[in-house]
């Protein structure tokens, strides 16, 4: 087993929805005294995603499959997940994430809309078999340079 990794939903690698989903792996591992979590940035896989047989893309699906709990962010595009997230997503076979936890994380302007997308993305993981913490983490972009102490205080709340 991977044990938990962090998949970024994010179009660009290394952006403030991945730094956030980043944070939340490693605070969860530390109150889990798990290793760190393993990464996966969907964008980073580029057009390999739509390329049948893609070497990077069916590791990363391997990846996420292996895991015991995975973090999926993304940030609110069009008042949902991102187009590149669920192109990773339809990858996997259907309910490879049964008995999975998955934490979702969802980044927005406002407050509504970050709300909208993760009742969104809780139900495509619930569709892939996961068991879907809750509450998630739906954080305002204006919040992001807090992302460590957000992380921090929502993996210290979670009923273990």
């Amino acid at each position: 087993m991977t044990g938990i990794v962090v998949v970024s939903g994010n179009p660009r690698a290394g952006s403030r929805t991945s730094t956030l989903a980043v944070a939340v792996g490693e605070a969860i591992a530390g109150q889990l005294g798990s290793p760190q979590p393993h990464v996966v940035e969907a964008g980073s896989l580029g057009p390999g995603l739509l390329t049948p047989g893609d070497e990077a893309t069916k590791a990363a699906v391997a990846v996420l499959t292996e895991a015991n709990l995975l973090v999926v962010a993304t940030p609110t595009y069009k008042g949902s997940y991102t187009g590149v997230l669920k192109v990773l997503l339809d990858q996997l076979p259907a309910n490879a994430l049964a008995g999975k936890l998955a934490v979702p994380v969802v980044t927005a302007g406002v407050a509504p809309q970050a709300a909208a997308a993760e009742a969104l993305l809780r139900q495509l993981l619930v569709e892939l078999g996961a068991i879907v913490v809750r509450p998630g983490l739906p954080v305002l972009e204006s919040d992001l340079p807090d992302s460590g102490a957000i992380a921090q205080k929502y993996a210290a709340a979670l009923d273990w």
